[in-house]
């Protein structure tokens, strides 16, 4: 009785390629370059979106004033050279360089990054922590996670500790120390006046 040999039919293995920058330009709205895909960010909400805009708007009168850098708003992104990540496009940020037509190279100093209503649950925190450590792996100095339903409204991470966060509430003034020296900003008037 013949044996078959069931080898000889072989599918030819898919080979992914992956996603460049040059890929990213082509995106509309918000992405990153994430572990060689590209990883479309949804719209951000009505009252993440206006938090985001009022930390652009400090940072911008901050750098008015004869600061070294730009506040960079929504929607930009920051070119890195990471094994995983080449790319970041924070809800805010604070950047030290040249800026061009294109992206940012580089990360920024200071990151803001404002939850919207999917970014909780374990799966949302470890993408968070994961996406803190690369950004503190790319050079940023300070990242804020600012999360509007807790009390804990703004968690600063710093490179030099990036497991312990100060924590501002209601009623106290954050600072991003030491990305953006001299900057504060009160938790209060991240909010939206009713």
């Amino acid at each position: 009785m013949p044996t078959r040999n069931y080898n000889t039919h072989r599918t030819p293995m898919s080979t992914k390629v992956e996603a460049t920058i040059e890929d990213l330009y082509k995106v509309e709205g918000k992405a990153e370059l994430v572990n060689g895909e590209i990883v479309e960010m949804p719209l951000t909400g009505g009252l993440p979106h206006l938090v985001a805009l009022q930390i652009t708007l400090s940072l911008a009168a901050y750098a008015k004033v004869g600061r070294k850098g730009h506040a960079i708003g929504d929607s930009a992104a920051f070119v890195v050279k990471l094994p995983n990540r080449k790319s970041f496009s924070p809800d805010a940020a604070f950047y030290i360089g040249a800026v061009t037509m294109k992206f940012f190279q580089g990360a920024p100093v200071f990151a803001v990054e404002v939850r919207s209503e999917n970014d909780y649950g374990r799966w949302a925190e470890r993408q968070m922590a994961q996406k803190r450590a690369d950004y503190f792996a790319a050079g940023t100095l300070v990242v804020w996670d600012v999360d509007l339903l807790s009390d804990d409204v703004v968690r600063v991470y710093r490179a030099s500790v990036p497991e312990n966060a100060t924590i501002y509430r209601r009623g106290e003034i954050a600072e991003a120390e030491p990305a953006v020296p001299g900057w504060t900003m009160a938790v209060d008037d991240l909010f939206p006046e009713p």
